[in-house]
């Protein structure tokens, strides 16, 4: 039996170059590619996404939707690394560890939507908890990260690597996202169970990749008993056996002073943490992961094996 077929539409952006890397190697898949001189001709784009048995799109989100428009062949499997489809009907969230049947769903699938970033990290700390019923679903969320500077793409890495170029910059730490409109914060609530809007406060670092997601949490305000050791159970339980989520004990959690942001760079693994004072009713959960790994292409691999019946950490 032939090797499924494989086309990363937008593999000379930051995500599809990680994909293509982490594929290029495998004696399992075949990898189809277009010339560089016919990458905007839809014609010979649309050949390439209609004779995949998978397409990975790295593209915009209109450009994304425009792939898709392009597929009319119902066999192709898709999964689509942009923010346009996170929240469409019809479209699975590519996360496999956001329940138990999610992997099913996955698997089953012909439309999936690789997850953001940062709402890996949040959605991997807050939705057990609601799900739990230890986080109220109207429990008004505050989420607080910092990413490396790759996780804005080749205009964001232009400003801290590009040294002769005019919007080269020295910052070492910036704030952004100031309107409290930035993309990840609707899938973030509609996967993780709220009912409202979470307060997303995001920022960028110095340095290229690697990830931290924080959620402060009052344990006052949230359900009866709520306490750091029955957040750590909740995560600990929802978590268990999964190979790329880990929930870090509560012993290795207090010896702890800081978090290195770049810890589980060039890796598909996430870490969670929960920090946080008993006597003071007040906890920090973090999420340690690499924001072009298992934010990104490491996702979009995963994602891709369980589409294929391939073993679901092949690559990774």
């Amino acid at each position: 039996m032939a090797n499924p077929k494989v086309f990363i539409d937008g593999e000379a952006g930051t995500t599809g170059l990680q994909i293509r890397e982490r594929l290029v190697g495998r004696t399992d898949l075949e990898l189809l590619s277009i010339a560089e001189e016919r990458r905007k001709d839809a014609d010979a784009r649309a050949e390439l996404l209609n004779a995949a048995d998978a397409v990975i799109l790295c593209l915009p989100d209109d450009a994304a939707r425009e792939a898709v428009s392009l597929i009319s062949n119902p066999a192709v499997k898709v999964i689509d690394a942009s923010t346009a489809h996170r929240t469409a009907d019809g479209w699975s969230f590519g996360f496999p560890e956001l329940d138990r049947d999610q992997r099913a769903a996955i698997q089953a699938a012909t439309r999936v939507s690789n997850p953001g970033c940062y709402s890996t990290g949040a959605i991997a700390l807050i939705r057990p908890l609601v799900q739990a019923g230890i986080m109220p679903a109207d429990y008004p969320v505050s989420i607080n990260a910092i990413s490396g500077y790759s996780g804005g793409g080749k205009a964001m890495i232009a400003e801290f690597e590009d040294e002769g170029g005019a919007t080269y910059t020295t910052v070492p730490y910036r704030i952004y996202g100031l309107g409290l409109e930035h993309k990840h914060v609707p899938e973030i609530q509609v996967r993780s169970g709220l009912l409202s809007r979470p307060l997303f406060s995001p920022s960028v670092g110095r340095y290229a990749q690697g990830m931290l997601v924080e959620v402060p949490l009052h344990l006052g305000f949230l359900g009866a008993g709520a306490s750091l050791a029955r957040l750590h159970e909740a995560l600990t339980e929802h978590y268990r056996g999964e190979a790329f989520v880990e929930v870090a004990s509560i012993n290795d959690c207090e010896a702890l002073k800081t978090l290195d942001p770049e810890g589980l760079n060039g890796t598909n693994r996430m870490k969670l943490f929960v920090f946080g004072s008993e006597s003071g009713r007040q906890a920090r959960l973090v999420a340690l992961l690499d924001n072009l790994g298992k934010g990104a292409s490491g996702a979009a691999v995963q994602n891709l094996n369980l589409m294929l019946g391939l073993p679901e950490a092949a690559g990774l």
